[in-house]
């Protein structure tokens, strides 16, 4: 087992480490297989790796992924692709947000990124700060079908692909869309965006339009059916293991891949009647063993979780008390016979045969498992567990 940053430095795991972030690489490329496995014939994989790839660590996730199979690789800023080519990654990259400024339009082209379109204004600028630096790149047309984010409304998509076509230095990769509701067990609205971009296809076919790819299913989609699967798919959560939603966990086997440990860092006895952390939101009943866990909300567990959570210590429940602190939070340790210092406790994961997750968290407190995974912070260690370690 090794500790890694987000910069290639290798450290040795010590005891004296609080707390720390464990990285399933095996688990990841088993989720990227079982994906490939259910993809339609012609269908290529594009793994989401985005946000620091949902705090995973995005240089160790991005080889993985494409060594297990994926093809193709989706973040969110020209900046995180930037970093994936200087740490070597070659495969093609698609920059998902809308990029605007000279300063973005010259590192795609000098870093061999793959922009998004969104608008013909910006198409117009891309082509024309291209045009100075003499490059052409291929570019990916967002069309909006119903997510009412980023993309040209679904109704002028032909023009704006016609407009973009006539433009030097851009080539039309791809012309993509965005599902809102994929994870609703009601498909309703995700058919309608799905006829509406059919919609689309036949009229760009009908001008003898005929783009690399199509795509439009995120994880939840590419789950719930193959008819969206079209061209490319672009997977994110389902590569970490975790489910959209629960109606769609009986499609394929998945494994979580993020844990979450912490160190004990003192064990105390109080007395009934005394309060425990910031505004005594807890006042113990009885006299009990009270354990600190070096980790707060610092560092990614969500406040709100206070008094609402539990970790596994020994492979088996222990209550949280008290309001999370920034660093540190408080567990009832009365059950656990001579807990000391530096024992090691799970936030996120399995213990023995127990495992909580992070869809667990999530609906304790009214979000989504992407933002809990999303929210450990850097100063959490990543450690990266393959079966070479």
């Amino acid at each position: 087992m090794v500790l890694q940053d987000r910069n290639p430095q290798t450290l040795t795991v010590t005891e004296d480490q609080r707390a720390w972030v464990e990285i399933n690489l095996d688990a990841l490329g088993r989720n990227v297989q079982q994906i490939l496995s259910i993809l339609q014939p012609g269908t290529a994989l594009m793994a989401v790796v985005k946000a620091d790839a949902y705090g995973h660590g995005v240089i160790p996730v991005a080889h993985r992924v494409l060594a297990a199979g994926a093809q193709r690789l989706a973040v969110a800023t020209s900046q995180e692709g930037m970093t994936l080519r200087e740490a070597g990654i070659a495969a093609p990259i698609l920059v998902l947000g809308a990029i605007h400024r000279r300063d973005e339009i010259e590192a795609i082209a000098n870093y061999h990124l793959e922009p998004t379109l969104c608008t013909p204004g910006q198409a117009l600028a891309m082509s024309e700060v291209l045009a100075d630096l003499g490059e052409t790149v291929p570019v990916h047309l967002n069309i909006d079908t119903g997510m009412s984010r980023l993309g040209t409304p679904w109704q002028d998509a032909l023009a704006f692909v016609q407009w973009v076509q006539g433009l030097p230095h851009l080539e039309l990769a791809s012309v993509y869309s965005h599902l809102a509701t994929a994870d609703d067990p009601d498909p309703q609205f995700m058919a309608c965006q799905d006829q509406r971009f059919q919609a689309v296809v036949a009229q760009l076919r009908s001008h003898q339009i005929h783009p690399l790819a199509l795509h439009i299913a995120n994880s939840a989609a590419l789950l719930s059916d193959p008819q969206l699967h079209y061209d490319w798919v672009r997977a994110g959560l389902a590569i970490y293991g975790l489910y959209p939603a629960p109606h769609l966990a009986a499609k394929i086997s998945l494994e979580p891949v993020m844990t979450v440990r912490a160190r004990i860092t003192q064990v105390k006895e109080i007395p009934a009647g005394t309060g425990v952390s910031y505004g005594h939101r807890y006042v113990s009943d009885r006299p009990i063993t009270l354990a600190v866990v070096g980790i707060g909300y610092a560092d990614g567990i969500p406040r709100l979780l206070s008094q609402k959570m539990a970790v596994l210590l020994r492979g088996q429940m222990a209550a949280q008390i008290g309001a999370i602190t920034m660093d540190q939070l408080m567990i009832d340790v009365s059950d656990f016979p001579d807990v000391e210092p530096g024992e090691v406790v799970t936030l996120l994961g399995q213990d023995g045969k127990r495992h909580i997750t992070a869809e667990a968290w999530a609906n304790l407190i009214g979000t989504i498992s992407w933002e809990i995974l999303c929210g450990f912070k850097q100063r959490l260690p990543r450690v990266y567990r393959d079966g070479a370690s």
